[in-house]
Order: C-alpha cells, then sequence, then structure tokens
C-alpha cells in the first residue's frame, strides 16, 4: 500500500487533501518519521499528480474497535441511535468486505452500504455474512453491492494472499497473531502447521524468517489457494515451504517431530493429542474457551505433557473475542 511522506507542519493539509479525494485510507495509521509524516493513501496513479514524494510502504493497521468507530460515526448521519446500537463489526479482506446484518437494520441495508464505501473507497464487493457450513468452516455469503465475486488478494504483514471466501476460510483478524509468531519463530527451526488453510501463518513465518515449514491442509480449494500464495509471493519468502493435501489426523503421526508446531485449531477440533506429541521446543495451540474455564484448559494441556512424560510452561493467552465470555485463545507451550 502506497504513504504520502509530506512535512509535520502540512501534514494535516495533505490528510484533508487526500480525504476530499477519497484517497486517504482510513484503515492505517500514520506514522511519524523526525520531521516527516507518512499518510497512508489507496492506490492509484493520482497520487502521483499531488506533487508529493510516495512510498511503497504498508502501515499498520487501526485497531478493529477504532475501525468500527469510523463506521458508526458515519453512519450517526442516518441512522438513529436505537439502530446504531445493533451495528455489528465487520471484516476487510483485500477489496471485499463482509459484514452481519441484524434484522432490526434490514431496512437499512443501503445505507450501511453507503457507509462502507465512505471509509473504504477502494472496496469493490461488500457481502453479507450468512452462517458458517460443512466440515472446512465455509460460510455462506450473499453480495449486496459491488462485482459478484468473493475472491480476492489480501495484504498483510509483506505478504499477498489469494482468497476465495466461497471455497476457503480465512480471518484476516488474526493478522496481529500471525505477526507475533514470526518474531518468535527463530532462523533454522523446522516448524509444522496442521489446518494450514491458504498458509497464512506459514507466509508470513517464511517471510520474516529463514525456516523450513511443513503445512497440512484437507480442504482442497485451500490447498491449490495456497500452493498459488508460494509461487505468488516466491520472490518474497525467506523460508521454505512444503504444503500437503491431506487430513492432519493421518498426516501428522506418519510425520517426525518439529521444533515448533502452530495449530490454528478448527473450531469443535480437539487436536492437542494430536500435535502436541510433535513439538520437540514449542506448542502453539489455539482453541475457543469459555473465560470461566481457561484455567481448566491450561491443566488439561498440563496434564497433556506429563502423560507423554514432558516437563512444560502454560502461558494462555487471549487473542480475540467470540461471542460474550468465550474468546478464541493461544496456549504458548514450552516444552523441557
Amino acid at each position: 500500500m502506497p504513504a504520502v511522506k509530506v512535512r509535520k507542519e502540512e501534514a494535516e493539509r495533505a490528510k484533508r487533501l487526500l480525504k476530499r479525494l477519497g484517497l486517504y485510507d482510513g484503515r492505517r495509521r500514520p506514522k511519524r518519521e523526525g520531521e516527516w509524516v507518512l499518510l497512508p493513501a489507496v492506490g492509484g496513479d493520482a497520487i502521483g499528480t499531488l506533487g508529493y514524494e510516495v512510498l511503497p510502504l504498508e502501515l499498520p493497521l487501526r485497531p478493529e474497535r477504532q475501525l468500527y468507530k469510523n463506521l458508526e460515526s458515519i453512519l450517526a448521519e442516518r441512522l438513529s441511535e436505537d439502530e446504531l446500537k445493533h451495528l455489528r463489526r465487520y471484516d476487510v479482506i483485500g477489496d471485499v468486505a463482509v459484514i452481519q446484518i441484524p434484522p432490526e437494520l434490514e431496512h437499512r441495508v443501503d445505507d450501511i452500504v453507503w457507509g462502507l464505501r465512505r471509509v473504504h473507497p477502494f472496496l469493490r464487493v461488500i457481502a453479507r455474512k450468512g452462517f458458517h457450513e460443512g466440515k472446512f468452516r465455509i460460510r455462506d455469503y450473499s453480495i449486496i453491492w459491488g462485482e459478484e465475486r468473493l475472491n480476492t488478494v489480501h495484504r498483510e504483514n509483506g505478504v499477498e494472499i489469494a482468497v476465495d471466501l466461497s471455497k476457503a476460510f480465512f480471518n484476516p483478524r488474526m493478522k496481529g497473531e500471525r505477526y507475533r509468531l514470526a518474531q518468535l519463530v527463530k532462523d533454522g527451526e523446522r516448524v509444522l502447521i496442521p489446518f494450514a488453510g491458504v498458509l497464512p501463518y506459514a507466509l508470513v513465518i517464511a517471510r520474516y524468517r529463514r525456516v523450513k515449514i511443513t503445512a497440512v491442509e484437507l480442504n482442497r480449494d485451500a490447498y491449490e489457494l495456497g500452493l498459488e500464495n508460494v509461487r505468488r509471493n516466491e520472490r518474497k519468502l525467506r523460508g521454505e515451504i512444503e504444503f500437503i493435501h491431506g487430513d492432519a489426523f493421518k498426516v501428522l503421526p506418519e510425520l517426525p517431530g518439529h521444533d515448533r508446531v502452530i495449530s490454528p485449531t478448527p473450531r469443535g477440533v480437539d487436536a492437542l493429542a494430536l500435535t502436541l506429541p510433535k513439538a520437540e521446543r514449542w506448542l502453539h495451540y489455539y482453541d475457543f474457551v469459555h473465560e470461566d474455564e481457561i484455567a481448566a484448559f491450561r491443566r488439561r494441556i498440563t496434564e497433556e505433557c506429563r502423560r507423554l512424560g514432558r516437563e512444560c510452561e502454560v502461558r494462555v493467552k487471549k487473542v480475540s473475542d467470540f461471542k460474550p465470555h468465550v474468546f478464541k485463545v493461544c496456549a504458548d507451550v514450552k516444552l523441557g
């Protein structure tokens, strides 16, 4: 994503100009560098005609709640306070926005589309979320504005990720978590990733670290997209990725141990006994846990380690909200 470089005393004026022209990327934060300010912009030849220096730089995303607040503040022009209370969070994946619209806002679909397009002028598709279906957690979507497609290219952490929401699961909210893990991994490690999807974790880690990654995915569509993503990012990757199409519960028992195992476990799947034996130093295990059960979740991991004759330290981190009082968590398990 481009960034416009201006002197700090010119930053506000430049920001107002970019906003007026629909070229300001409100999803991202400006960055201060000494006497200069880097302003996030959206792509397009028009930026180059403004007389500013333009850099190919991906500035950090704003917190998700702030994104939501931006949409809420814009829709305050059209929706009542009571209607705004029913507004749900949304995701932006590439040039596709996906949002859940509750029954209370059925009559406000056009206004929500208008608001999303104002906050994110680069959007080409706005889709309405349905329910997850099937063993691959694929959501049902209906397009309420824009092009009739659900495939896009999502950019995060220096990589490009081809996604087709009609065929494969992808969660853009894990961007920060993927970066966190990439910073924990050390050069030279052997990393195993079951339930790898279209390879978001593998790509980000291989972007930053010289490692050998083995990834496993059962969904054929996700596997094909993952192969495309390896090709797409080939010149950017420092690490190597071996991608296996198959059932993790059949593939992993045949694989050797790895320095680090990362398990973005699908909801409803218990893969602790599958993944823990394959981790020689670290296991990062994801699950969905009620806030009252986090201590029990930690104890369960500790007991499984002892059953295998291993000493371990377990730190459980809340990654994101899932539903009231239930969180997606990551257990960082250090094995002795």
